[in-house]
């Protein structure tokens, strides 16, 4: 997962890290399209894409927040503001 999460994190940032593009990123982890279903790293994407201003983004990290357990969401919170700092 994690070559596929880096794979798809630099091809979102060609797209100049734009919300659309990490929102994209978001709905893939969320669905399992293209690798593994991951609900955290789904969060995580969406979470950035909100920040980043996409409105879609907000409504759909709400909905993938209802169904993370507390440490879920924990994990989720921290790996999006790691990449902040980093990107």
């Amino acid at each position: 997962m994690a070559r596929f999460e880096t794979l798809m994190s630099g091809n979102a940032m060609m797209g100049g890290n734009s919300a659309d593009a990490l929102c994209e990123l978001g709905v893939n982890y969320a669905t399992g399209r293209g690798c593994n279903a991951d609900l955290v790293a789904a969060h995580k994407w969406l979470n950035i894409a909100a920040i980043r201003g996409s409105e879609r983004a907000a409504e759909l990290r709400a909905d993938v927040a209802a169904t993370l357990t507390k440490m879920q969401l924990a994990a989720a919170l921290r790996a999006a503001r790691e990449w902040m700092t980093t990107h």
